[in-house]
């Protein structure tokens, strides 16, 4: 970033809105119209480095130099290449960063996928654990007596949830607020966790990313990620005209959880 920071003050240094373009010494910034200005400059820096700094994450290649002195030129209406030219370049170079994007998404899901298929071999010699039919892993951590969730009903729910590594990417008790949703808008792993457990239960449920969002990346949930959660059913409620929607927007992680990818 310090190359990019760099070039960023020299474009804020350099750039005259007169017709000649010459660099100038720093001055202190006194009126408004100069801060101002210094700021529409500021922001600007920022956002080129940004970007510069996003592509070379992505391994593309670019020379700073000539990014500044595209901009000189095009604040002096002297460009090199023609607005034709510009377009076709920026495509060209936008097809090469989606590439690059694919390729890492790619990559990043396999490596889910291998610890993930490693993590439910493992913790499906727990003897704690069931595993159903369709690969959901459930443990028992305490086991309600109340009334078990149908397909359409309204469940009020606590529950914290994280990755095979241990890293948490949600927890309700943290926001001191459960959610309460439709059963059948969330995820297949909890559409049939929770249809395995009394009002009072709480169960770890580890869920294959198959029954959870596959190949989708999902707030800070990566492509085929296995997910593992402790979830406390608190209440359960028939449908009716108070639960349509119910649960989405007060969720964690701008609704995470109520989203099934098969619906």
């Amino acid at each position: 970033m310090n190359t990019f920071k760099k070039n960023a003050l020299a474009i804020a240094s350099c750039l005259s809105l007169s017709v000649s373009v010459q660099c100038f010494a720093s001055s202190e910034l006194v009126t408004d119209v100069e801060k101002e200005s210094y700021s529409i400059g500021a922001s600007f820096g920022h956002y080129i480095s940004s970007q510069l700094y996003g592509q070379t994450q992505l391994g593309a290649e670019i020379d700073v130099d000539i990014v500044v002195e595209g901009v000189l030129d095009a604040m002096k209406d002297e460009s090199k290449l023609t607005d034709e030219d510009i377009v076709t370049y920026l495509n060209q170079r936008a097809e090469l960063l989606n590439l690059a994007r694919e390729a890492e998404v790619a990559k990043v899901a396999a490596a889910n996928l291998a610890a993930g298929q490693k993590y439910l071999s493992d913790n499906r010699n727990n003897d704690d654990v069931t595993v159903t039919d369709s690969g959901l892993q459930y443990e028992v951590i305490t086991m309600g007596d109340g009334e078990i969730p149908k397909d359409n009903d309204v469940v009020t729910v606590h529950y914290k949830g994280y990755l095979v590594d241990g890293t948490e990417f949600d927890n309700s008790y943290k926001r001191d607020e459960p959610n309460r949703f439709s059963l059948i808008t969330v995820i297949e792993g909890w559409q049939e966790g929770l249809k395995l457990m009394p009002i009072g239960s709480t169960f770890k449920l580890t869920i294959p990313a198959k029954l959870a969002y596959g190949e989708r990346t999902v707030g800070p949930v990566a492509p085929n990620s296995t997910l593992i959660f402790e979830v406390e059913l608190v209440k359960v409620e028939a449908p009716g005209e108070n639960s349509h929607g119910m649960g989405l927007s007060g969720m964690g992680m701008g609704g995470m959880m109520g989203s099934n990818p098969h619906q």
